[in-house]
């Protein structure tokens, strides 16, 4: 099992901790990785990490399908893995309809038949066998609307690159994960529970089954982001945790339409996610990070000391998860992790 480290996205201040990440190359880590909500952008952060470090790969969690088109996407992607050597990884989502039409002010549609489109576009600019053409619900390339000029006409990227760039999808819901199996070399689940693998497997053959060829588990990178907190006493590391946890299935997404929401009722929390939802949807987050449960932030981080981590690793290994993504903030928690596992 491999190392990656989440930087997450801003505050209303962009701040990110150089050391702890050069730490993390030094240590052998994988992976670093960005992210982006409706703040700082994923790809500008990566680009300063990857020009102070010097082997840990470099990938997205996640730039936003809806917030780029694919064929800027595909140069973005070439241009920062030339510049970094060749560490570059490209995690993509589609994000939720709040971010989606709230932020970038397009419809949210059909995420998965999007997603499909974006990925396919995104492989044939990389591949560069001819001049881009493509035909799909949501992207015509070139565009040839009833407001178009007529003077367009197929191009191909001046930027010579892998074509092999590895790509990873955001997915939680069952269709998404399927998705991600199919056409992806990676998959990004974020609140994901080791024991309840069961839940994610149907999805994730049925998806290696659509792709073919023999692809499975053996060679797909199962790569979920883990809150680590080290230190003595259990409690307190988890309610570090649980404020996250309360934003997620409590506010990111309108009642009804929560994605970590839903996540959360199929592993068996039904009665919790609704409080944590009620809870955080009446302005009362400190009490929603309350109420989040003790068993579910086990299920999902690991917390405590070195030992009671070291214990609850197995798991993650048993599972299949082949680059365990950290979510930390203490130098000690990257160290421990390496100490464990690398």
């Amino acid at each position: 099992m491999r190392l990656g480290l989440n930087i997450g996205y801003s505050g209303s201040n962009l701040g990110v901790d150089l050391p702890l990440i050069q730490e993390a190359d030094r240590l052998g880590f994988h992976s670093v990785w960005s992210a982006e909500a409706y703040g700082s952008d994923a790809v500008t952060t990566l680009t300063w990490v990857a020009a102070q470090t010097q082997r840990i790969r470099v990938g997205t969690a996640i730039m936003q399908i809806p917030a780029r088109t694919p064929t800027l996407t595909a140069t973005t992607a070439l241009t920062l893995d030339q510049l970094s050597g060749g560490r570059f990884l490209l995690g993509l989502g589609v994000s939720g309809p709040q971010v989606v039409e709230g932020w970038h002010g397009v419809p949210f549609g059909k995420p998965l038949q999007k997603t499909r489109e974006y990925v396919e576009i995104v492989r044939a600019v990389w591949r560069r066998e001819k001049p881009l053409t493509f035909k799909g619900e949501y992207y015509q390339i070139p565009y040839a609307g009833p407001d178009a000029s007529g003077l367009a006409k197929p191009l191909k990227s001046i930027l010579h690159g892998r074509a092999d760039i590895p790509i990873y999808l955001a997915a939680v819901g069952p269709r998404n994960v399927a998705l991600a199996a199919e056409i992806a070399e990676g998959w990004l689940p974020v609140f994901f529970s080791p024991q309840r693998m069961s839940v994610f497997r149907p999805s994730l053959e049925a998806g290696f089954a659509a792709a073919g060829g023999g692809k499975s588990l053996r060679g797909f990178d199962v790569a979920p982001t883990v809150p680590v907190v080290v230190g003595d006493d259990v409690a307190l590391c988890r309610n570090v945790v649980k404020p996250r946890l309360a934003l997620y299935v409590g506010g990111m997404g309108a009642r009804g339409k929560n994605f970590y929401n839903e996540l959360v009722r199929r592993y068996g929390y039904e009665a919790a996610a609704a409080r944590i939802q009620d809870l955080y949807l009446s302005g009362k987050k400190d009490e929603a990070a309350a109420a989040v449960p003790d068993a579910l932030v086990d299920e999902v981080a690991l917390c405590g000391p070195r030992e009671r981590i070291r214990e609850r690793l197995g798991a993650w290994q048993d599972a299949g998860v082949t680059t365990l993504i950290c979510g930390v903030g203490q130098p000690e928690a990257v160290r421990t992790m390496a100490e464990l596992v690398l």
